[in-house]
């Protein structure tokens, strides 16, 4: 048994166990944190598999930018308060409209994208080993072949944030 292994061991039981406490925790801002450490581990695990540079994303992305905004709406959202009843007023049709009419954008912008040669490839079609993990490599893959869910994940990451500063204006 060598390092890699022991290392390797480590970080999936306290992956699960974190990933555990996220389940289990009655505090939203404990399950937050557990999270992020679920996170520091998963980025581990990415270094002992030689991708640094989604090891990189995982924790700047993930654990930076991402648990914050999770941060901010918990701490934004007062639980004991009564939800307002479901009302259809201008702003949500407006809202609705408006996210639908993005969707079709999105579909049709998707729809016109061809797909391009996989990149760097050798002759014989497979990824050269010096381009594997490559933050051009990744990038191509990413608008490439997985424009439709990155572009999702953003549309996403973009709802919840909007949903974020609607929650907090309320209170301001």
């Amino acid at each position: 048994m060598n390092i890699e292994q022991v290392l390797f061991g480590a970080f999936a039981v306290l992956t699960l166990l974190s990933a555990a406490l996220v389940i289990s925790a009655r505090s939203p801002i404990s399950s937050a944190m557990a999270l992020v450490s679920c996170f520091f581990f998963l980025a581990g695990i990415y270094v002992l598999l030689w991708a640094h540079t989604v090891a990189a994303l995982q924790i700047l992305v993930y654990a930076g930018a991402i648990m914050v905004l999770f941060l901010f709406v918990i701490m934004l959202l007062n639980l004991g308060e009564e939800a307002p009843g479901p009302r259809m007023t201008f702003g949500r049709i407006l809202g609705g409209g408006s996210a639908i009419g993005l969707f079709v954008v999105l579909a049709l912008s998707i729809a016109r994208v061809h797909t391009a040669p996989a990149p760097l490839t050798g002759k014989d079609g497979q990824l050269s080993a010096h381009a594997f993990g490559t933050l051009e490599t990744i990038g191509r893959a990413i608008f490439t072949t997985w424009l439709l869910p990155f572009e999702a994940v953003s549309l996403l990451l973009l709802v919840a944030m909007v949903g974020a500063v609607v929650v907090a204006k309320s209170r301001i």
